[in-house]
């Protein structure tokens, strides 16, 4: 299923020029995490507080640190304050959240460090150990050109903002991908640890244990690796003990995830509302009926030019055609907005693991398989964006893809760039943001 670095070279696809870039990936792994948060830092602190924020009543955003302090932020602040609440009201307690950052929190508070300035801290440089991780990862097994175009893809993501701003996805990351990695090199102690820590990060770090236990089957590895399996899941039952003792409820984690449930939707239902809000329009659904009759054929122009320009490709300048893909793929991003991004970062995301299975390492493509499954089970399409950012395995993937097409690689980064920009306006702003 993976490929060794001699043969992926080999097999590459490339009709670009590659890339040369003078420094090692973990150089330019840096480069990229640094330069990405200075946008997110000089669009949060400098731009949000000068734009006027419409339809809210929070007015204009901070000119500080604390823009980075939002939403889900406020959960990790009380725990780490003053501890952990649940009652089984069907109401959403911070029990949802799991410990590593708040305990992190703690620490920082021990030293006199404000908490919520010691959750930013941690959250940005845990997301720059997870891309230097990746970096050092893929460099091994793929080569210097695919590392550079994998971190660039996991630093420039639009949702990369959740690792800078108070929420655990910077922590998840660096645990989730040095677990990986140990495990592909038969570092089976190490694993376990840092399986343990992404386990005890978030709740779906648990697909770590099926992944190894079926690469340690498949690859018939010895029972060091089944251990390392079943170990890796110790930080949900370490916090299950806990929500036992504290609570009497091993489960309360998981019974109070029903308060960020969709009300009075059937599953599968998201996602055929998101498919009528890109095709037909945003307001389609709620009112049943086409709002705007000039949005669906909009829509339908941008899909048949896409199919057009498609069969003349070969026939007309290869530059014409990207530029023309670029500017539908845009257009269509004005049009559709939060709900197309949605879809393809999922959808998208799950053909690109599939049609890559064979470059990808196998506990790299196990694990995005069980992860993607497990976001797909909920039938939530809130915030899975988000959620789908934080399999790493897509990441590897779109650094794979973009490998063999720099120039399409260029644009892409570009475009995550400008949604990066309006992503943490909006976070600033204390709109939804993901």
């Amino acid at each position: 299923m993976g490929l060794p670095r001699e043969k992926f070279g080999q097999q590459r696809d490339v009709t670009d020029q590659v890339v040369r870039i003078p420094m090692p990936p973990w150089g330019f792994a840096l480069l990229m995490g640094l330069l990405s948060r200075l946008v997110i830092g000089a669009s949060m602190v400098l731009i949000a507080p000068r734009l006027t924020v419409s339809g809210t009543s929070h007015g204009s955003a901070f000119g500080d640190w604390r823009v980075f302090v939002g939403w889900d932020s406020v959960h990790y602040l009380g725990i780490a304050t003053a501890g952990y609440e649940y009652a089984d009201d069907g109401l959403g307690h911070n029990v949802a959240f799991f410990p590593v950052l708040p305990l992190l929190m703690r620490a920082g508070m021990a030293l006199g460090i404000p908490a919520d300035l010691t959750g930013v801290l941690v959250n940005n440089l845990a997301f720059l150990g997870a891309i230097v991780v990746l970096a050092a990862w893929i460099d091994d097994r793929y080569g210097k050109q695919c590392a550079c175009w994998t971190v660039a893809v996991l630093a420039w993501c639009p949702f990369s903002l959740f690792g800078t701003v108070l929420y655990s996805e910077g922590v998840f990351l660096l645990f989730s991908t040095a677990a990986l990695r140990a495990f592909d090199r038969r570092q089976h102690i190490w694993a376990a640890v840092l399986g343990c820590l992404a386990t005890a990060t978030r709740l779906p770090g648990m697909t770590l244990v099926p992944a190894f236990l079926w690469v340690a089957w498949k690859e018939k590895r010895p029972l060091a690796a089944y251990l390392s399996a079943l170990a890796a899941g110790g930080g949900v039952v370490l916090f299950s003990l806990f929500c036992w003792i504290r609570f009497h409820d091993p489960l309360a984690f998981l019974w109070v995830q029903k308060a960020w449930q969709p009300v009075g939707l059937t599953y599968g239902e998201g996602w055929l509302k998101s498919l009528v809000q890109i095709t037909l329009g945003p307001t389609t659904w709620n009112k049943g009926t086409i709002a705007d009759p000039l949005y669906p054929l909009a829509f339908g122009f941008l899909g048949g030019l896409a199919y057009l320009l498609w069969q003349v490709r070969k026939k007309v300048d290869r530059r014409l055609t990207d530029c023309g893909f670029c500017a539908i793929a845009l257009l269509l991003w004005l049009l559709a907005g939060s709900p197309l991004i949605n879809a393809v970062m999922v959808w998208g995301g799950a053909y690109l693991i599939w049609r890559f299975r064979r470059e990808l390492q196998p506990v790299a493509f196990t694990y995005g398989l069980f992860s993607l499954a497990l976001i797909l089970s909920s039938g939530r399409t809130i915030s899975v964006e988000r959620h789908t950012y934080g399999v790493v395995t897509v990441t590897i993937a779109m650094g794979i893809l973009l490998s063999r097409y720099p120039r399409w690689g260029y644009a892409t980064i570009g475009f995550f760039a400008l949604l990066l920009v309006s992503l943490s306006i909006r976070f600033a702003q204390h709109l939804w943001a993901g």
